[in-house]
């Protein structure tokens, strides 16, 4: 056995063992224990898996990350996976690539740990995928910052410890120019969070609205350099969207194998379901793409450690692909249950329901269709 096969074994025991037998419950409490759980996962190190050594990470590479994701995909709730995701994977790139080390010794190593959990404050009501246009401001007042704005859809926002916030720290510049990422305490005066929002599926997970009113933080909890957040949360979208493609291929493979089990079971007109040729090619039809989701990620993966910038059509085709997947496998998964699929509290219901977002969060499909078309364009004279 090789090590990665080793990381992935003990990763996929925790998600059995520590995870997968109390989905339910939480998805019935729409909420799962957020610090329960990191302090669980911290504790083996899967929270700073590919995070530097010194601020107690495992110091592997951007495959053994998604390793981890991917069996995060396993668990029959994207709400938890997401959740789990976001403080691992999502919110912490440029505070490790690019923090101060007293930032990283102050916020990535609790996080790494397991006793912080955080979240990306990206997306506003009124944005969306258009970072660029964002209205949250941090004006600069003697050694200090005040914040002003607030930020939609937050995962991880009711139960999170601090937040990655991405806000505009001039008026002058243009807009890829203007932005800057700033750590924010999320128990410090000025800061309010909303009830969490009610959604149609990722129940488990907590996702609500931050508020930002005068907030004051240190100059010293910027990560990196003024003017350059724009270019950093790109990175951590990039990520971000590998991550997205790692967790979809085994939420998906969960589809089919539970379909799978349903139409064998299944009786109708006298012999199973799975009878049924159409059934038979279509579910086939549906694993071919799992795997090439599968293939397709991993080899944006390494283009992107190649060549960061020069991935990005690859990337972006794996949050394209993965996304529109999402929206064909499980809807004709369900199809196949019949008024079984329609219940809420199927497992292919779920999974319809969590997978839905997909298309959406993270850089919605016509977002991603906007840069492979940009990419391609580059080589037209």
């Amino acid at each position: 056995m090789n090590d990665q096969e080793a990381i992935r074994d003990a990763i996929r025991a925790f998600v059995t063992n520590e995870i997968n037998p109390y989905v339910d419950q939480w998805e019935k409490d729409h909420k799962w224990p957020a610090h329960e759980i990191c302090r669980k996962a911290g504790a083996l190190g899967y929270l700073g898996i590919n995070r530097p050594p010194e601020y107690g990470g495992m110091g592997l590479d951007l495959d053994a990350a998604l390793i981890w994701a991917s069996e995060l995909g396993r668990i029959p709730a994207y709400g938890v996976s997401s959740a789990l995701t976001m403080t691992s994977l999502m919110a912490t790139p440029a505070l490790a690539r690019y923090g101060s080390d007293q930032l990283r010794d102050e916020y990535l190593t609790p996080t790494v740990q397991g006793a912080y959990v955080a979240c990306l404050g990206a997306s506003e009501a009124g944005g969306g995928s258009d970072v660029a246009n964002i209205k949250t401001t941090a004006v600069k007042k003697g050694g200090d910052y005040i914040i002003n704005g607030s930020k939609m859809w937050i995962t991880n926002a009711i139960q999170a410890d601090w937040c990655c916030l991405v806000c505009n720290t001039s008026a002058e510049n243009a807009p890829h120019k203007n932005k800057s990422l700033i750590i924010v305490p999320l128990d410090i005066p000025g800061v309010h969070i909303s009830p969490p929002i009610s959604k149609m599926g990722g129940w488990s997970s907590d996702t609500a609205e931050i508020f930002f009113d005068n907030v004051r933080v240190p100059v010293s909890n910027r990560i990196g350099d003024e003017g350059m957040g724009f270019m950093y949360q790109m990175e951590q979208f990039s990520e971000e969207r590998l991550t997205i493609g790692a967790r979809t291929a085994p939420q998906l493979q969960q589809c089919i194998n539970a379909t799978l089990q349903y139409v064998s079971e299944r009786v109708a007109f006298g012999k199973p379901l799975l009878d049924n040729q159409w059934i038979q090619f279509k579910l086939a039809e549906y694993q071919a793409e799992v795997v090439a989701l599968t293939a397709l990620t991993d080899y944006a993966t390494k283009a992107y450690v190649a060549d960061a910038r020069e991935s990005r059509t690859f990337v972006s085709s794996v949050k394209l692909k993965a996304g529109e997947l999402a929206r064909t496998i499980p809807d004709g998964c369900l199809q196949f249950w019949g008024g079984s699929g329609y219940v809420a509290d199927s497992l292919i219901n779920r999974l319809f329901r969590d997978t839905r977002l997909i298309s959406i969060g993270g850089g919605a499909t016509e977002i991603m269709l906007q840069v492979i078309s940009k990419e391609m364009r580059k080589g037209v004279t």
